[in-house]
């Protein structure tokens, strides 16, 4: 770079290809080659021209070269980069023309007019017209470039670019709040509000000061002054803001009587500083007085709520601070017998009847002609006893309102104060009282005389009839109930001459109530209650006449009877068993312990298990035969028969036997016999047994035998052995055949005989030398031993006649050979020999039989054999001649004819045989056309 070159071309493309071109710009410089930089700047890099010119500058190169080569090449400069070379080396003026020459031409290029306006600022030629003039420089650059040289400037640049933040920066440092306060007042931004009034911020209570003082008073913008209050309502400046508000408001200003200004004031004062509310109330006219008030009430201002009120002429809010807050009934009557108003009157009204001052707050009601809280003062004047006043209140208020409920309360108030005539006078007129309820109400308080009144203009004979009972005019309730006509009234007229003793009076009634079912009961208890059952008996007795009597009032009397007057009870059981509810009847006697009428009820009743049960554990009182016997058959419980057996055992065993027949076929005979057993007393049931033992049971054959071996009444036992088998026969036989009367021992062979005992019956006859006895029995056993035992016997006992007796006797069991050899061994053919002619009579006529069988079977087969030929004989003439009577048909699709009694064709061709026409049991039929074979 030393080297002078002749040539600088190749240098220049080298350092501009290298970046060199300070070090390029000086060489050309240095060596005076003023033609080549021109030449670069101009054809080789234009873009590099701010560098060429910044180097030049620092070489100290006329300013006219410099101004000529920036102009020579202006359209190809890139002015951003040329300011800042030109900046950084305070020789920004050298621009000037060419920066002039660009906006002439039209140039918004921001760095074009930036520079212009640093220019402008540093030569001082009105910058300030230029900043609010110009819109196309850098607010912030310009502001920046300000802040340093004229700080004012800098806020010029800045508030006509919003830049808010650089704004309150340079006026902080400078101490320009006054500025400040104005930008922010007209800024009108929140979030800028925000900012500055943040407690954070160490400038803050100058710049309010510079707002309250300063630009605030200067605004004319009501969007101004707006925000500014909101931003300190935000930031919770109530005290400030009252100094800001009193400022704008309170001294000669645009906003003096700006009606939400002077609401903001006071409101703000209320929540800040309520000792100046007062104050401003008294100063200020143009403010929203409800509201206020209302604001002024809730923070517990009720002086300055009333004097808002007050000066609003808002009369009834006014007396309702004093009434509700202040509390102060005596201030509210004198405001409002200065005001004169009915619904302030109504206020206090109200307020003295919350106070209990009754009288006073009717007074107020009829001074504010005010009828709406009628029910109310109705209530609270009932309570305090007041109903002279409430006349007085209830006869303004018929004025303004027809109410059923104002007209009641009117008549209910003349009853307590005792005006019955005004009473009369006043339901002649017209009105609209509900007079059934007004009755009712007086009534329930004991108001008789005044609900007499009442009732009796309604025709309400019920009630007047009850009233009338209550002021004990019994004979006038009678009168008045007959009208009414109902149960109810009946009854409570009934009941209060019952605890009157006015019995005549009473029954009258009674017997209008009796007649119905559901209501006899309660008269009968009133009445038992009260200790009255003669009259009440009276009166049941009257009620059976009646046209409507019902089985309730024939019974309740029968129930009445029974428990005061039993004698009767009988009687009136019989005369009216159809007409009684019996269950209940029961239970009364059953509680009176009327057990002859009890058992009657029950027959009467169908109930015999409990009549039968009563009488037994009441017999003393409840037994009669004839009607025991009556009910026991009728009884429907099985263990009633026994125990009616066991009762009669105890009581009655005389006539056991009689209930016993009675019983006869529905009783277990072995139960009863058993239960005879055990009480030992059997033989007292002997005529019952005898009358049963036709049943054939066990347990009652016998203990009738046992009566009979015990009497020993032979006869009767072998005849109860012979037609009642039911019993234990060895038992019997056993226990008599020792017995040392005969004839008993001879029924005890007889009954091993019947037992199929032969060897013991025969035995025992041997040994009583009963030898007929003994033939029989071994006749009848069927058994030939024994009857050949019992030939022996005799023999031995040389009993010849007892021989031949028993060879008839066991005829059918002896066998010939036997007999004959036991006769001629022991020399007894002459007893024997009739047993053997009977017996060669009896053989020859069973062989004469025999040939006669045999010769009737032979004719039987002959002539069997002689039928079966004929039958052969005709079925073969049948044969032969039936294809000689009839055509042989033919069976189409079949190929040949069928034959009868040959066969039929098959599907093939062929020939299945068939039946002839005699099979089955049938008779052959003859050939159609030809006679039977009979005609041949």
């Amino acid at each position: 770079m030393e080297a002078k070159l002749p040539d600088a071309r190749p240098l220049i493309n080298v350092c501009d290809r290298f970046g060199f071109v300070a070090d390029l710009t000086h060489y050309l410089y240095s060596n005076n080659m003023l033609r080549y930089i021109e030449g670069y700047v101009q054809k080789v890099n234009p873009g590099n021209a701010p560098l060429v010119v910044g180097q030049l500058l620092d070489d100290e190169c006329p300013e006219d070269f410099i101004k000529g080569l920036i102009l020579s090449v202006r359209s190809l400069l890139s002015v951003k980069p040329l300011v800042e070379e030109c900046e950084k080396r305070n020789q920004l003026r050298l621009l000037t023309q060419f920066l002039e020459h660009l906006v002439s031409e039209g140039s918004q290029d921001v760095h074009v007019h930036n520079a212009l306006g640093k220019i402008i600022i540093d030569s001082n030629n009105n910058p300030e017209h230029f900043l609010i003039t110009n819109p196309y420089y850098d607010s912030r650059v310009v502001g920046k470039y300000c802040e340093k040289r004229d700080p004012t400037l800098a806020v010029v640049a800045y508030r006509r670019g919003q830049c808010d933040d650089e704004l309150i920066n340079v006026t902080n440092k400078n101490s320009l709040f006054k500025l400040q306060a104005r930008y922010i007042v007209e800024r009108m931004d929140a979030d800028l509000w925000e900012k500055v009034l943040n407690p954070e911020n160490e400038c803050r209570r100058k710049l309010i000061d510079q707002v309250v003082s300063t630009a605030l008073p200067e605004s004319k913008s009501p969007e101004q002054v707006s925000a500014a209050v909101k931003a300190f309502m935000t930031a919770d400046l109530p005290h400030e803001l009252i100094e800001l508000l009193e400022k704008i408001v309170l001294q000669n200003s645009a906003f003096s009587g700006n009606f939400n200004l002077q609401n903001l004031l006071l409101l703000t004062a209320i929540k800040a500083d309520p000792s100046r509310v007062m104050d401003y109330i008294n100063r200020l006219d143009n403010f929203d007085g409800p509201t206020i008030g209302e604001m002024a009430v809730e923070a517990q201002l009720y002086e300055e709520a009333f004097a808002i009120f007050k000066k609003f002429n808002l009369s009834v809010q006014a007396v309702d601070v004093l009434l509700d807050k202040i509390q102060s009934i005596d201030r509210a009557v004198e405001f409002a017998f200065r005001v004169e108003e009915e619904a302030v009157w109504s206020q206090v009204a109200k307020a003295q009847l919350r106070e209990g001052l009754v009288s006073d707050a009717i007074e107020s009601f009829i001074c504010a002609d005010d009828a709406t809280h009628f029910m109310e003062v109705i209530h609270v004047a009932e309570d305090a006893n007041v109903y002279h006043d409430l006349v007085r209140y209830l006869l303004m208020v018929r004025q303004k309102a027809k109410e059923p409920k104002v007209d009641g309360e009117l008549i209910y108030a003349y009853a307590k104060i005792d005006r019955l005539s005004d009473i009369e006078e006043f339901i002649l007129m017209p009105n609209v009282a509900n007079l059934q309820n007004v009755g009712d109400r007086l009534y329930g308080e004991a108001l008789y005389e005044a609900a007499k009144i009442i009732f009796a203009f309604i025709s309400n004979w019920a009630k007047l009839a009850i009233t009338l009972v209550k002021l004990k005019q019994f004979q006038g309730a009678v009168d008045a109930a007959r009208k009414a006509n109902s149960t109810k009234t009946w009854k409570e007229v009934c009941f209060a001459c019952v605890d009157a003793e006015e019995f005549r009076l009473a029954q009258i009634c009674g017997l209008n109530i009796i007649i119905q079912v559901d209501e006899l009961e309660e008269v009968s208890e009133y009445y038992q209650n009260r200790g009255y059952f003669n009259e009440l008996i009276s009166l049941m007795e009257s009620g059976l006449g009646l046209e409507r009597a019902h089985m309730g009032i024939f019974t309740e009397l029968g129930v009445l009877y029974a428990r005061y007057r039993h004698e009767k009870l009988m009687e009136h059981i019989k005369l009216f068993s159809t007409r009684l509810n019996i269950p209940k009847l029961i239970r009364a006697s059953d509680e009176q312990q009327h057990w002859k009428e009890l058992t009657y009820l029950y027959m009467q009743y169908d109930e015999f298990d409990n009549a039968a049960t009563t009488v037994m554990n009441h017999s003393p009182e409840a037994w009669d035969h004839m009607q025991f016997k009556d009910i026991v058959v009728k009884v429907a419980k099985v263990e009633l028969y026994y125990k009616a057996v066991h009762f009669y055992l105890q009581e009655h065993p005389d006539i056991i036997n009689d209930l016993l027949n009675v019983l006869a076929l529905r009783v277990d005979h072995s139960r009863v016999v058993d239960i005879m057993r055990k009480a030992g007393h059997l033989p007292l049931v002997k005529p019952y047994m005898v009358a049963v033992q036709s049943s054939n049971v066990a347990a009652v054959n016998e203990a009738l035998n046992h009566i009979y071996v015990e009497e020993e009444d032979y006869e009767r036992l072998r005849e109860s052995i012979d037609m009642h088998d039911n019993f234990d026969q060895i038992g019997l036989a056993q226990k008599i055949e020792k017995h040392e009367f005969l004839e008993m021992r001879r029924v005890a062979a007889y009954i091993y005989k019947k037992a199929g005992r032969w060897k013991q019956s025969i035995a025992l006859s041997k040994k009583d030398n009963l030898y007929r006895d003994a033939m029989e029995t071994a006749s009848q056993s069927g058994d030939h031993k024994l009857a050949e035992e019992l030939l022996v016997y005799f023999i031995e006992q040389g009993k010849k006649e007892c021989f031949a007796s028993c060879l008839f006797v066991c005829y059918d069991l002896i066998r010939p050979d036997t007999a004959i050899e036991l006769a001629w061994m022991n020399s007894m053919i002459d007893f024997a020999f009739p047993y053997t002619l009977q017996f060669i009579r009896e053989y020859t006529g069973k062989v004469d039989e025999l040939v006669k069988d045999k010769i009737d079977a032979q004719n039987e087969v002959k002539i069997k054999e002689h039928e079966e030929k004929d039958v052969i004989a005709q079925q073969n003439m049948y044969a032969q001649l039936l294809p000689l009577a009839l055509p042989a048909p033919t069976m189409p699709g079949l190929g040949g004819p069928t034959m009868p009694g040959l066969g039929g064709p098959t599907m093939g061709g062929g020939f299945v045989p068939q039946p002839p026409m005699g099979g089955m049991g049938m008779p052959p039929m003859p050939p159609f056309g030809m006679p039977p074979m009979s005609s041949y």
